[in-house]
């Protein structure tokens, strides 16, 4: 089964905000190859969506994943789609809204 791959408007607006903190400290092409790499992990949520931890405690379905050792990566799995509800820096507390 694949599985539809969904950017809620608060994980596009975070990696919007990664590029731009991104693109100064390392230049754009470092930010873009780094943004490639989170692309291409988060595709691959099409055919392996349940996978890292569940954390039932903050939200029903929430699981959170690291990427690279830099960004955590909160989502739920609905039906056959994976939403990505956050990306954030490592250690950046965790806030979910209703959209």
């Amino acid at each position: 089964m694949i599985y539809a791959v969904r950017l809620s408007f608060q994980a596009q607006r975070d990696i919007d905000a990664l590029l731009d903190y991104l693109k100064p400290l390392a230049g754009e092409p470092a930010a873009l190859a780094y943004l490639a790499r989170l692309e291409r992990f988060l595709r691959r949520f099409e055919t392996f969506p349940k996978r890292g931890s569940v954390r039932d405690d903050t939200r029903d379905g929430l699981r959170v994943i690291g990427f690279e050792r830099s960004l955590s990566i909160a989502f739920v799995v609905e039906h056959d789609t994976v939403h990505i509800l956050r990306i954030l820096p490592k250690g950046q507390q965790l806030h979910l809204y209703d959209e």
